[in-house]
């Protein structure tokens, strides 16, 4: 038994860390916590918390502001026909600028229709008359 713990003691000492071992060590701990933080777990900078945070916000007004459109839309006295020319354009950017072109996508208050509404709200123009 003596003999036994005597041979556990000369392998600890072996295996004792230096004050270098322990500063590597350290700074591997520290790597290692920050890129499983930011990749795994949900930590970002501040930059990427305020991008997202915008992003959203824009998202939400756009969702908010596109059924206005879309209402402003419905009290046109000649819906059904612009409705028929929105149908003719194939890119989303044409039928975005043909509803900016039509006041629809100007709010209320405003002078300038939103290029965002616009978008969103002839989308759902299109799906309205499918």
């Amino acid at each position: 038994m003596q003999a036994n713990i005597a041979d556990i003691r000369q392998r600890w000492n072996k295996a004792k860390l230096t004050k270098m071992k322990v500063f590597w060590v350290a700074i591997g701990a520290i790597v290692l916590t920050l890129f499983l933080g930011f990749s795994r777990g949900g930590w970002m900078t501040e930059g990427s918390a305020q991008s997202m945070a915008e992003n959203a916000a824009q998202v939400a007004v756009v969702e908010r502001l596109a059924p206005i459109c879309v209402m402003q839309s419905s009290q046109d006295p000649l819906q059904n026909q612009k409705l028929e020319e929105l149908n003719a354009f194939t890119s989303s950017f044409q039928r975005a600028r043909y509803v900016k072109e039509q006041g629809w996508a100007t709010m209320p208050g405003e002078e300038d229709p939103d290029g965002l509404v616009a978008t969103e709200c002839a989308q759902q123009l299109m799906r309205l008359d499918e």
